[in-house]
């Protein structure tokens, strides 16, 4: 493989894009916006900027990675000649299932056709396209460049030989795949997310605030950061769709998210992004301010 699109210039489609880019890949980096584009192509600049001051990559490296990228704001123009698609769009499935049906339009049967979903049926999308078994989710973690894991997952008529040669172009990547099946939430999001849900209950039924849940959390279990930090990191608004998603999935209750959860994304307090979720962003990324409203 030499060409690979991204379609989507968000977090995670500029992400990917800079890691294929630096990888040697010809990348076409696609989205409608031509604002959203410059977006992410400044956001990867900034982020091969951090890499220089750490030492971990030189200048040089920076000039390649950026030569290699190419934005389109069309889908047909954007696929030309290349070997493999990523969709990294918004985790919506109306809004994916459109795109690959104009992927099957404008790509070759030999095209692989991959989805970052994280938490959408990959057998789902595979049935809008012909030759369903080049259709695979490469499921990316978040900051892209630095995760070391890549859910690699197979719908039911994804094919081994789809399945071999994503697992071994995610490990020229730098990453590590691990291949699981295809149930809503994989198996990232479907342990992840029930966890964060349940902190934000645990938020919800008065047991303990913000900063209580977060430091148990880091201090008890070890973990980097604590639920409610991460559930701002990653999106309010993407946590609720992925457990509606396992929620519709599995018609089990405990998928259900909070209705905490559900109103913060109504009133439009998604997390880092909006600049308010369990902390206020407003004068700081990181979570050192606890939202008003937690208080």
């Amino acid at each position: 493989m030499k060409a690979i699109a991204v379609i989507g210039a968000g977090t995670m489609g500029n992400g990917i894009a800079h890691t294929f880019a630096q990888s040697g890949f010809t990348v076409k980096l696609i989205d409608v916006s031509e604002k959203s584009l410059d977006k992410g192509m400044a956001t990867i600049a900034a982020n091969l900027d951090r890499m220089i001051a750490k030492g971990s990559i030189t200048q040089e490296d920076k000039a390649k990675t950026i030569t290699n990228i190419i934005t389109y704001t069309d889908i047909k123009d954007g696929v030309v000649g290349v070997d493999l698609v990523v969709e990294a769009a918004t985790e919506n499935v109306e809004l994916k299932l459109n795109i690959f049906k104009q992927l099957n339009e404008a790509c070759s049967h030999n095209t692989i056709l991959a989805t970052n979903t994280s938490s959408i049926s990959i057998t789902q999308i595979g049935a809008v396209v012909a030759h369903p078994e080049r259709v695979i989710g490469m499921h990316f973690m978040n900051p892209v460049p630095i995760m070391k894991l890549v859910e690699i997952i197979r719908g039911y008529n994804t094919s081994d030989e789809v399945t071999k040669i994503i697992m071994n172009l995610s490990e020229k990547l730098g990453k590590i795949p691990v291949e699981v099946n295809d149930y809503p939430g994989f198996v990232a999001n479907r342990i992840l997310m029930p966890m964060i849900n349940e902190a934000i209950e645990t938020l919800y039924n008065k047991v303990a605030g913000v900063y209580e849940i977060d430091t148990v959390m880091k201090l008890g279990m070890g973990h980097p950061m604590g639920p409610l930090q991460l559930a701002d990191f990653i999106g309010l608004d993407v946590c609720l769709a992925i457990l509606n998603v396992m929620y519709d999935g599995f018609k089990n209750p405990k998928y259900a998210p909070c209705p905490l959860l559900v109103n913060m994304v109504r009133a439009g307090r998604m997390g880092v992004k909006s600049g308010e979720g369990f902390y206020d962003y407003s004068e700081s990324k990181k979570a050192e301010k606890i939202s008003k409203q937690f208080i």
